[in-house]
C-alpha cells in the first residue's frame, strides 16, 4: 500500500458496538484502513495513540454561533474554535441571528462568515410564515435543514402559524429534510410571563413557573400530529422535561421520523442549581425539577431520546448576571464542555463509552443524513476522530474556555476523561489540549447525502399546493351549485 498522510497508531476505535485496538490510516482527509498495527501502511505522520480511545468526532446539531449580528457573544472563528476543543468535529448552527437566516442573502452571509470556522458545519434556515415559499430555494443555496421556533427564545422571532407550520411539513415531506423544532407553546408562556412580570415575580425561578411541562407537552404534540400526516422529518430539540416522553415513543412505534435531543445541562441540573447560580442558568427551555433528570437519562438509554446536543448559547457576563431574571439572556456556552460532562458520567459508570458514540455521533450523522461520511470511524469516512483520555482529570473553567462568553455554569465542575487531540478531515485542529491557530477556515460546509430511507409523504392530496389547484373536470367559473352536480356526475361515472 502506498504511503498516506497520516497514521495513527496504538488507539481503542469506539463504536456503538464495541471497543477494539486498532490503528488508522488517513489519507486525502478520508480513513483508508482501520486494523492491526501490522497491516498499516506506512505514514508521512504517524501518531502514537497509546492509552487513547478514538471516537468519531461529536456532532454537535444545535449550536448559536451569532455570526452575522452579534459578535460580542460569539463569532465563527470562536465558536468553532470551543467545539474543536471540545471533540466536537460538525455542528449545525440556527437561524436567530441578525439578519435572521430566512433569506438567500442572509444564507450567503452566514455561510461567508462561517468560511472562518474550524470544524465543519451545517445550516439550519429559518422556518417561519414568510419563508415557507422560499424553502427549496434555501436548500439549493445551502442550507441543510431548518427550524421552527414555535417557542418563544433568543432573537424574538415570531412563532410559525400552524397554518403555515403544516404546509412547510407538506413541501419538505417529500424532499426528505428535517425541521427542528423549539417545542414549547409560545401562547401560555407570553401570557404568564406578562402576569408574572406584573405581580412583581422577578426571582430566580420565575422563568420556569412561565414555561411549565404543559407548554412541551402540547407543542412536542402538534408536532407529532403534523409530521405525522404529512410524513415530514422531525426532530425536536433540548429536550428537557420527563413528561412528553411516552409522546416521543408512541410517536416512534406508530412509525413517525421523528428524533430527539437533549443537553447536559437537563441531565445534570436542576432548580437547586438554579437557586444557586440565578441568571447564569436562565435558558430555553429552563432548567426543571430534580424529578426530571433519571428519566431523560433513562430515554436516552432506551432511544426514546436519540441524541446530546448542547443549544451553545453564548451571551456577555453583563448579560446575564442582573438581578431581575427577566433582563438576563437565555442560554450560555456548551459546545466545548459536552464531551468531558459526558465522559465524566461514563467514568462513573452512568453509561457506556458506546453509548455516549451513538448518542454523540452516530444518531446525529443518521438524523441529518450524513452517516458513513461522518459519525464513524470506518474506511471511506471522513477522517473526524477526537482522541480522548479516559483518565485524565481536571476542573472545568470559566477563564480556559475559548468562547467570547466565558461565563459557564460548569465552572468549578470537576471532570474525568476529555479530549485531548481532534481532527477535522484528517487535520489536527486540536492538538495536545492546545487549538492548532492556524486551522480557522479548515471547515467545510456539508450537504446532506441523503443516506436515510426513501421519503414517505403522506396526504399529498389534500396538501396546500393540491388544494390550489380547479379539480379536474371543474371549471375555474363553475358556481358551487354546479360543482356539486359535477361531482355527483363524476361518482356516478365512476372516475370522481
Amino acid at each position: 500500500m502506498a504511503t498516506v498522510d497520516l497514521v495513527i497508531r496504538g488507539g481503542l476505535v469506539v463504536s456503538p458496538e464495541r471497543v477494539v485496538a486498532a490503528s488508522v490510516a488517513i489519507d486525502g482527509g478520508q480513513i483508508v484502513a482501520v486494523g492491526h498495527d501490522d497491516l498499516m501502511p506506512a505514514g508521512r505522520e504517524e501518531f502514537r495513540a497509546d492509552g487513547l480511545h478514538l471516537l468519531p468526532g461529536a456532532i454537535d446539531s444545535h449550536v448559536h454561533f451569532r455570526d452575522p449580528g452579534y459578535p460580542h457573544k460569539e463569532t465563527w472563528k470562536t465558536g468553532s474554535a470551543a467545539a474543536a476543543c471540545g471533540g466536537v468535529t460538525t455542528v449545525f448552527d440556527m437561524p436567530n441571528t441578525k439578519p435572521a437566516t430566512g433569506t438567500v442573502e442572509a444564507l450567503r452571509m452566514k455561510l461567508k462568515a462561517a468560511e472562518a470556522s474550524y470544524v465543519d458545519f451545517g445550516i439550519h434556515a429559518l422556518l417561519g410564515d414568510d419563508t415557507v415559499q422560499r424553502l427549496e430555494e434555501l436548500i439549493e443555496h445551502g442550507a441543510t435543514s431548518f427550524k421552527a421556533f414555535v417557542g418563544n427564545t433568543f432573537g424574538n422571532l415570531p412563532a410559525p402559524t400552524d397554518g403555515a407550520l403544516l404546509e412547510a411539513f407538506e413541501i419538505l415531506a417529500p424532499l426528505g429534510y428535517r425541521t427542528v423544532v423549539h417545542a414549547e407553546n409560545s401562547s401560555i408562556m407570553a401570557r404568564r410571563g406578562q402576569r408574572m412580570q406584573e405581580a412583581g415575580r422577578h426571582d430566580a425561578l420565575a422563568h420556569l413557573a412561565a414555561r411549565p411541562e404543559v407548554c412541551e407537552i402540547e407543542a412536542v404534540s402538534r408536532i407529532i400530529h403534523f409530521a405525522e400526516w404529512t410524513g415530514a422529518r422531525v426532530h425536536i430539540a433540548h429536550k428537557s422535561s420527563a413528561d412528553a416522553l411516552w409522546l416521543v415513543r408512541e410517536a416512534k412505534r406508530r412509525g413517525v421520523d421523528i428524533t430527539v435531543e437533549t443537553c447536559p445541562q437537563y441531565l445534570l441540573l436542576n432548580t437547586d442549581d438554579m437557586l444557586r447560580l440565578g441568571g447564569v442558568l436562565r435558558l430555553n427551555p429552563p432548567i426543571r425539577e430534580p424529578r426530571h433528570n433519571q428519566p431523560l437519562w433513562e430515554a436516552l438509554l432506551d432511544g426514546t431520546v436519540d441524541m446530546i446536543a448542547t443549544d451553545h448559547a453564548p451571551h456577555a457576563p453583563e448579560e446575564k448576571t442582573g438581578a431581575d431574571i427577566w433582563s438576563c439572556d437565555c442560554g450560555f456556552p456548551g459546545v466545548e464542555t459536552q464531551m468531558t460532562l459526558m465522559l465524566s458520567e461514563v467514568n462513573k459508570g452512568r453509561a457506556s463509552i458506546m453509548d455516549y458514540v451513538r448518542w454523540s455521533a452516530v444518531a446525529p450523522a443518521k438524523a441529518w443524513g450524513l452517516y458513513g461520511r461522518k459519525g464513524t470511524i470506518e474506511v471511506g469516512a471522513d477522517a473526524d476522530i477526537a482522541l480522548v483520555d479516559l483518565g485524565r482529570c481536571g476542573v472545568l473553567s470559566n477563564r480556559q474556555l475559548h468562547t467570547v462568553a466565558k461565563l459557564s455554569p460548569w465552572n468549578g465542575r470537576p471532570v474525568q476523561g476529555m479530549p485531548v487531540h481532534t481532527l477535522v478531515r484528517g487535520r489536527f485542529v486540536m492538538r495536545e489540549g492546545k487549538l492548532v491557530e492556524d486551522a480557522a477556515g479548515w471547515g467545510r460546509s456539508i450537504k446532506p447525502v441523503q443516506q436515510m430511507p426513501a421519503p414517505q409523504p403522506r396526504n399529498t392530496d389534500k396538501a396546500t399546493s393540491a388544494i390550489l389547484a380547479t379539480p379536474p373536470g371543474i371549471p375555474a367559473d363553475a358556481t358551487p351549485a354546479e360543482v356539486v352536480a359535477l361531482y355527483a356526475q363524476q361518482k356516478e361515472e365512476g372516475w370522481g
